[in-house]
């Protein structure tokens, strides 16, 4: 699997040689905390369930999604430049790369294992196509836009600080804030936010998988569907 190809440049900048944190762009006059426990994997909510997979695939598929999280906020999120959503998850495809990488064969792995005798490999494909699916579609969110881009532009920086090869520890520490943040919060009183479903029920439609390209990234003609 190959990712888009770009440098992530770090600017050292101060007294004394520190290195200063980019500043986070901000949509709120005061921004709601979305923060959360660390997640397993294994919570409602927070990922679509694979049966029986293993703890690497499990692992995965916690990379993966927020992967597909970070993917789905730069095309949602472009009404907000300043957030970088766009190339914060650039940049996280080549920081990252060799870990995205052997997580999406891991997760190609689990379903072909899952498949059953005698599956051939386009009903392979087709379910690991459904799933990506049901991942991008559980961050779609109309009213929680403004937390949800912020939150995300939040959890890309941090990615992007991570030493290669340790996206998961993002992943771990991070989705259940990204999930956090696809509930309505407004600036005035946080505690009158209406709830909202996450679309990682079966039942919410999904985006067919021709809105996928070869890469599984969301193809940004089919955010319309908002």
């Amino acid at each position: 699997m190959k990712f888009a190809s770009r440098r992530v440049s770090v600017a050292l900048l101060g007294i004394s040689g520190l290195l200063s944190a980019p500043a986070s762009a901000q949509l709120y006059w005061k921004s709601p905390d979305f923060r959360g426990l660390p997640v397993t994997g294994t919570e409602p909510g927070i990922v679509i369930p694979l049966p029986g997979a293993t703890s690497q695939e499990v692992n995965a598929e916690l990379v993966w999604t927020l992967r597909a999280g970070l993917n789905f906020a730069a095309l949602q999120c472009q009404f907000a430049p300043s957030l970088m959503t766009v190339a914060n998850y650039n940049q996280l495809l080549t920081h990252h790369s060799k870990e995205l990488a052997t997580d999406y064969k891991l997760l190609q792995g689990y379903f072909k294992r899952t498949a059953g005798k005698g599956a051939t490999q386009n009903a392979i494909n087709a379910a690991f196509d459904s799933f990506n699916t049901r991942s991008y579609s559980s961050f779609s969110t109309v009213y929680a836009q403004r937390g949800f881009c912020q939150t995300a532009s939040s959890i890309g920086q941090s990615a992007l600080m991570e030493p290669k090869g340790s996206l998961q520890i993002t992943a771990h520490a991070r989705l259940r804030e990204l999930r956090n943040s696809l509930q309505y919060v407004g600036d005035i009183d946080a505690r009158k936010a209406p709830p909202i479903q996450l679309a990682i029920d079966p039942q919410v439609p999904a985006f067919p998988p021709t809105c996928f390209d070869r890469r599984g990234d969301l193809k940004k003609k089919c955010m319309s569907r908002d």
